[in-house]
């Protein structure tokens, strides 16, 4: 009876210090879900910005203007000039141009000597040109004034022919040549050109052909 008694109390004891050990342990620590972080914010450059415009010269344009400059008619010294022009351009590199200009011849060597000799006549000193040339621009660029500014421009050579009308007279004449044009704006364009105006006479009391150079500056519009 005291042996069961026994049993019976250890038993009840084992079961209380179990209970008492389970109750004295701590629960696993559980995740705690985090709330997920935004993306790096990208830092913006502070940089203004500023609109660039740049000129061109579309196909099939048609542009107009005047020039003036100095032309030097063999064996008549070097005079003023002035004259009108007309392009239309073909291409981006390519175009036709006509020239219509006016000139006055001055006085020859012989003339200076001998004044009472004269070679031409007053109203024969007139020097009229009508040209119709074929241009290519072989060297597109820009031209920088500053730091700040750049100009399209473009650097072209000329060949063409046309009608000399000289001591009343009207000759076939060649010229060929080059220049440069710098767009001012998209609408308005300056040209610089130097062209050799080459036909044959006798004015001088034999046949040659003579070279006539002219260095001109002029101002066109787009349209």
């Amino acid at each position: 009876m005291e042996i069961r008694l026994s049993s019976v109390l250890l038993a009840a004891a084992l079961l209380s210090g179990c209970s008492w050990f389970h109750r004295g342990d701590k629960a696993p620590a559980q995740a705690v879900p985090t709330e997920p972080q935004g993306e790096p914010s990208i830092i913006e450059p502070q940089v203004q910005r500023r609109e660039v415009k740049t000129p061109k010269i579309k196909a099939k344009d048609f542009e107009l203007g005047a020039y003036f400059g100095a032309i030097s008619i063999q064996d008549f010294g070097t005079n003023p000039i002035y004259g009108v022009r007309a392009a239309y351009h073909v291409t981006e590199d390519v175009f036709l141009e006509g020239f219509l200009a006016r000139s006055r011849a001055g006085t020859t060597s012989l003339e200076d000597v001998f004044p009472d000799i004269t070679v031409v006549s007053n109203s024969g000193r007139h020097f009229t040109y009508y040209d119709l040339d074929v241009g290519y621009n072989v060297l597109p660029g820009e031209v920088f004034l500053g730091r700040g500014r750049a100009l399209n421009s473009a650097l072209y050579v000329t060949a063409g022919m046309g009608d000399v009308k000289f001591a009343d007279v009207d000759q076939f004449a060649i010229n060929f040549g080059a220049g440069a044009r710098i767009l001012i704006t998209d609408w308005l364009a300056t040209h610089f050109d130097v062209r050799d105006h080459v036909f044959e006479t006798d004015l001088t009391g034999r046949t040659k052909n003579v070279h006539n150079i002219e260095a001109t500056l002029g101002f066109t519009t787009f349209f």
